[in-house]
Parts: structure tokens; C-alpha cells; sequence
């Protein structure tokens, strides 16, 4: 497969300008595009950002996709900024609904980072790639950024696997960026295309689409006569009968090339028929998946080359017998149990539809696996529904039940009046789906809308921090079903006031220690910037937790900085404090009038002088090393009216300063650096 990927770079600048590809996703086959949410999707290419390229170009491709297609969504880095854990199942897989898939990209913001591995891993996981063929492709234009190894994930997928692989677009990639996620196509047998700019991106997803069937590149055609016809005839064992939709082990005598394929069809069609299929490969034995109509079928062997038929078995496919159960009244948004009689194919599922919509039509739905029970989520609008037994081939119904789904009553409680950025109680009268979920945003918001959040889980209590901007909210109880308000309540947030105290003045890296007033969230930060740097900006800081006074290095260039109570929840900043950092060895005075020699030797008797003080009946001239403690000393002298004194310097070498305390106000009137040397 190394050397089809290989291949197809070879083959890709003549066959993107020239070709109109067609268009073929197998209907047999659940694919799941996993699509980059990350906040790099901003980048713009020739001026348009990457992610409206991508939206105007996976809603072009959508639209050539047959509506029998089964295909899924699942996004990365769209809910949350540095979130490793944000991805999302948007569309299950399932019969393709072209406008909703268009709509759902489209509603995709790029904010975070990019968990592809993890995505991808996801994906398998919802494909069920351990019992079925599964389909991954992935469109992403960075690298892994949550340190996982997509190379190594992609062999484990491959190895656990039925008939794993994973397609890949890198989008805006640079040349030594491709090998990180080459690796994923090429571990799993699929095709790594990359993309530089919309129309390259257009025929990437269009080739992708064209491997995700295996099928030739060029457009469809008369196939003309081989030049060699092979004369060979293939004997094949399948079963007498089989059931609607269920799958069976077909097996042939030989294989004349790996890309034959095996077929089912209704018996005498046209040769060039072709229905589910399986690639012989290098196999005598597979599986296909009975038609949803009952009849006459039979199986053949088909030569990839000129589609001539080189081997048959007939097979009745008899209808499936099905039944199912669910309770006759159920919840908006509650979850359910459903029961059925037997499972016929492990991709068959069951999911709940108004009464009487169309074949094919589904909501939330559950495989079934090899079960006989699980369970769905009621819709978010009460009324009359049913609940379905769908085969996963042809989209049929075999067995339904009615539901009623009637209102959920909910009813949640909030402070009238909350702070800024701060960590309130809610509760609610009762969970209705352990994934329902309360949230607080603006008064009026659109239905759908939502901040931070809190799963309500199986608890009526929890907690949430309110916006960093005051104004009129409400907290809301949202089935995660429809994304419906079931519940309100309406809470103010006033501005918070914070007061913070430190010094107005510091030499370059020594320690300060900062006082604020109060604490309004443990998550807040107080951190230290340039004067006037942009809202949001850090540098060193610390968590506030439930202290009251934190210390830090003052920053090691002079300058004009500010010292910052930062809210986590916004990253805005409610109170401010202004830093000159000095020099080193620079002096600092807060109205002693410190006067020395900035340089002695040692031994030496300076003389030091001072113009100010304080109104404190204890106040003192010391010597120290410049790294003791504000009151430790080498000696100190208490003063009264004199201004002057003298102060010899010790005999070891090295960097001292004499200070003027306050001993009665605890404070440091004046500081001065002597180096002695």
C-alpha cells in the first residue's frame, strides 16, 4: 500500500488539473470526516482564511455525494482555547443529510488546539473498527499539539482493526510537516493528499473520495476490450439463503488479481452491475451484506479489468423477521431503554423519528452490535414518535414501536447577584439526562447559546463562574438533546473590586511581596507586564487560590511595568497596580534622602547622611548583605535628630546596602547599594 500512496503522489499534478473525479463513496461503507477546528484554521491563504476555504469546498463535495452515503462529522479545537480534550461527534454516521452536514461545518469555529490522534482514535471507536470495515478521513492543517503519536496510533488501528483506514488531507502543511501525517494514511492503507490553496484542497477531497471506494482515477468511460482476456472460470460457496441486510461469508477457488472484487446482485443483471462489494485482495474468503429487499440475488466474482464476471452462486435473501420494544411515554431529552428480538447485521441501529417520517430518516441512534438492548435519547420537542429497527443496508425499516414524548418539567435556582468572574452554587429540581447541561449567558441569548458549563451528570447541584463582563444573565438547564432551554433564571453580575497593594518601586530581580484585598476565584492569577500590554497578556505569575499576598522577582529589565489581578474567566484584568523596576544597584527612596558612596574598600568608614524619616519613636540606619532580609543586619543604628552618621564597611568583599527602617511601621524609608572591593 506504501507504494499506491507513492503512486498517487506521482500521479496527483496531472491528475487534479485534468480530471473530473467521480464521484463514489460506497453506500455499504460508514465514513467519518474528522474535520480541524483549531484556532490556526484562521490563517488565510491568498487572503480568505483557511476555514471558509474549507466550507465552501467540503460543501461543494457534499453535494456530489449520493444521498444513500453514510457519513459522519467529528471536530477537534472548535468549543474550547488549549482544550486537549475538546472533539465532538457533530453527525453520526448515517445516511447523508446534505444540507444539515453543510450547515454543522459551517457552525464550526476554529478556538483550540489540535488532538488529531485522538480524534482519529475516536472515530474508529464510533465506526466500531474492531467488528466492521471503517473509514476515517481526516482534514486537518497542523500537526499534533496534545503530545500523542499519530504513527503509532495509526498501526494500532491497523492491527486491531477488520478493515481499517484512514485518508488524510494536510492542508497548508509545509514539506517537512507531510511526514507527520502520511504516516496515519500510510499505516493504514490509505492515501495522504496535501493541499496548498482552495482548488488544490477541492481535488484532494475529490481524490480521497474516488480512494475511499478503491476506484480507478480516470472519469467513467466505456472500458474498452482487454488486450488479453484472462479464461478462467472461479468457483464460489455462499449460502443458499440469507437475511435481509445480514451479513455472510462468501468464498471463491482462486484469486486472478488482488483488485477483483466479489459482488451481489439481483440474479441476471447487467455484468457491469455491481452492488455491496469486497476487494478480493490477496484473500479466497469474505464477507458482503444482503441486500434490504428480499429475492433472487446471486453472488459473483468480477474481474477489476473490463468487469467481466468469471464466476457465480445463487442466494435467496429471505425477509428478516424483527421486533421491538420502548416504554409508551418517555421525557424530552430523557434517556430511554430499547429493546429488540435479534440483531441481523452488528451496523443495523436503532433510533427514534416523529411517526410516520420517510424511510432513512434517523435522529440520535444506537448500533446495535450484537445486543438485544440499549439506549436513545428522547427528542427535545414533546409529540408522537417511533422508535426503529433500521437495517444498516438499503436504510430499511424492519421493526417500529410508538412513544409519546412528553414535556420535561425543570425548574433551577441561582444568587440574584453574583461578581465578576466569580464561582456561584446552581441547583435544578431533577436531572432529566446525565449529559443535559446548565450554563449563564446574556439575558435573551439565542436558544443553543452557552459559556461555561457543568454537565448536570446525576447531581441537582454543582457550580458556575460568572462572565468578566457585569451585565443581566441567566443560568440556564439545556437538554443536551436539541440543545433546548428547559429552564431559567435571571442573575445579575455586578463588577468586582479588588485592591491591590505592592511597592511602587523595585530593583531588578529582587523580591516583592503583592497584597490583594480578596480572592474571587482560586483560578484567578496576579501577574506582572510592561505598562499598557494588551488585555490577557502574562508573564510570571501565581494563582490567587485562597490567599490574600503572594511574592515575586521583580522583572530583570528596568522599565515601567504594572502588577495585575487577572479574572480566569475572560482573562480580564479588575485591578491594577504600577511597578518602576531599577537597576540592580540602583538607590531606592520612599522619603529617607539616602546619601552614601556607591563604592568602598574594605575596611573603610563612609560617611552617610539622610534628609527624611518617618514619625516613628524607632528608627534605625543598617548595614546588611543585599540579599538579607529587610530587618537582618550586619549592625545597626538607632537615630534621633542628628542627619549624619559614619559606618564601617567589612573586611570581606562584596555587595552591601545600607537601609533606613522604620522599625515601629515595619518599612524601608530608603535602601542603597555599597559595593565594597
Amino acid at each position: 500500500m506504501r507504494n499506491f500512496v507513492m503512486r498517487l503522489f506521482a500521479v496527483l499534478p496531472l491528475t487534479l488539473a485534468t480530471l473530473s473525479l467521480p464521484s463514489i463513496v460506497s453506500a455499504a461503507e460508514d465514513v467519518v470526516i474528522v474535520y480541524d477546528g483549531s484556532g490556526s484554521m484562521w490563517g488565510q491563504i491568498d487572503g480568505v482564511a483557511k476555514v471558509e476555504i474549507a466550507r465552501e469546498v467540503i460543501g461543494d463535495l457534499i453535494a456530489t455525494w449520493p444521498e444513500d452515503a453514510k457519513v459522519g462529522l467529528m471536530a477537534y479545537g472548535h468549543r474550547r482555547e488549549g482544550d486537549c480534550s475538546d472533539i465532538e461527534t457533530l453527525i453520526a454516521p448515517g445516511p447523508l443529510d446534505r444540507s444539515a452536514f453543510v450547515s454543522t461545518v459551517n457552525g464550526v469555529t476554529p478556538r483550540g488546539r489540535t488532538p488529531l490522534t485522538e480524534s482519529v482514535r475516536q472515530a474508529a471507536e464510533l465506526l466500531s473498527y474492531r467488528d466492521t470495515q471503517a473509514t476515517v478521513i481526516l482534514i486537518s492543517d497542523g500537526l499534533e499539539t496534545c503530545q500523542a503519536d499519530p504513527c503509532a496510533l495509526s498501526a494500532e488501528l491497523a492491527q486491531q482493526g477488520v478493515n481499517f483506514t484512514a485518508h488524510v488531507v494536510g492542508f497548508d502543511l509545509t514539506e517537512e510537516e507531510h511526514a507527520g501525517l502520511a504516516c496515519i494514511a500510510e499505516n493504514t492503507g490509505g492515501v495522504f493528499v496535501p493541499a496548498q490553496d482552495a482548488n488544490d484542497l477541492r481535488d484532494a477531497l475529490a481524490l480521497v473520495q474516488s480512494a475511499v471506494d478503491l476506484e480507478p482515477l480516470l472519469p467513467s468511460q466505456p472500458e474498452p476490450e482487454p488486450e488479453h482476456e484472462v479464461d478462467a472460470d472461479i468457483e464460489l460457496e455462499a449460502p443458499a439463503a440469507v437475511l435481509t441486510g445480514a451479513s455472510f461469508t462468501v468464498s471463491w477457488s482462486s484469486t486472478i488479481d488482488p483488485q477483483d472484487y466479489v459482488t451481489i446482485v439481483p440474479v441476471g443483471a447487467d455484468q457491469n452491475t455491481r452492488g455491496v462489494y469486497q476487494r478480493v485482495r490477496g484473500d479466497t474468503e469474505n464477507s458482503l451484506t444482503a441486500p434490504a429487499e428480499p429475492g433472487l440475488y446471486e453472488v459473483r466474482y468480477v474481474q477489476n479489468e473490463g468487469a467481466r464476471v468469471l464466476g457465480s452462486a445463487p442466494v435467496e435473501v429471505v425477509e428478516a423477521k424483527v421486533s421491538i420494544s420502548a416504554p409508551d411515554e418517555v421525557t424530552t431529552g430523557a434517556s430511554f431503554v430499547v429493546s429488540w428480538s435479534s440483531s441481523i447485521h452488528p451496523q443495523d441501529y436503532v433510533t427514534i423519528v416523529p411517526t410516520g417520517a420517510d424511510q432513512g430518516a434517523y435522529t440520535n441512534y444506537q448500533r446495535v452490535r450484537g445486543y438485544n438492548e440499549n439506549s436513545l435519547t428522547a427528542p427535545a420537542e414533546p409529540g408522537l414518535y417511533e422508535v426503529r429497527y433500521v437495517l444498516n443496508e438499503g436504510t430499511r425499516v424492519l421493526a417500529s414501536a410508538p412513544v409519546e414524548v412528553v414535556e420535561a418539567e425543570v425548574s433551577i435556582s441561582a444568587p440574584d447577584e453574583v461578581t465578576t468572574g466569580a464561582s456561584f452554587a446552581v441547583s435544578w429540581s431533577f436531572s432529566v439526562h446525565p449529559q443535559d447541561y446548565v450554563t449563564i449567558v446574556p439575558a435573551g441569548a439565542d436558544q443553543g447559546a452557552y459559556t461555561n458549563y457543568q454537565r448536570v451528570r446525576g447531581y441537582n447541584e454543582n457550580s458556575l463562574t460568572a462572565p468578566a463582563e457585569p451585565g443581566l444573565y441567566e443560568v440556564r438547564y439545556v437538554l443536551d438533546e436539541g440543545s433546548r432551554t428547559l429552564a431559567s433564571t435571571p442573575v445579575e453580575v455586578v463588577e468586582a473590586k479588588v485592591v491591590l497593594n505592592g511597592p511602587s518601586m523595585a530593583r531588578a530581580q529582587t523580591p516583592l511581596r503583592i497584597n490583594w484585598s480578596m480572592a474571587i476565584h482560586p483560578q484567578d492569577y496576579i501577574t506582572i507586564v510592561p505598562a499598557g500590554a494588551d488585555e490577557g497578556t502574562y508573564q510570571d505569575y501565581i494563582r490567587v487560590r485562597d490567599n490574600l499576598e503572594g511574592d515575586f522577582d521583580a522583572p530583570a529589565e528596568p522599565g515601567l511595568y504594572e502588577i495585575r489581578y487577572v479574572l480566569q474567566e475572560g482573562a480580564r484584568t479588575v485591578s491594577s497596580l504600577m511597578l518602576e523596576v531599577v537597576g540592580a544597584d540602583a538607590p531606592l527612596d520612599d522619603g529617607a534622602g539616602l546619601v552614601l558612596p556607591s563604592q568602598a574598600r574594605p575596611g573603610e568608614t563612609i560617611n552617610v547622611s539622610w534628609s527624611g524619616g518617618a514619625d516613628s519613636a524607632d528608627q534605625r540606619i543598617s548595614l546588611a548583605r543585599a540579599d538579607q532580609a529587610d530587618f537582618s543586619w550586619i549592625e545597626a543604628h538607632r537615630i534621633g535628630e542628628e542627619t549624619t552618621l559614619e559606618l564601617t564597611m567589612p573586611n570581606e568583599p562584596g555587595r552591601y546596602e545600607v537601609r533606613y527602617l522604620d522599625i515601629g511601621g515595619q518599612a524601608v524609608l530608603g535602601r542603597a547599594i555599597v559595593e565594597v572591593e
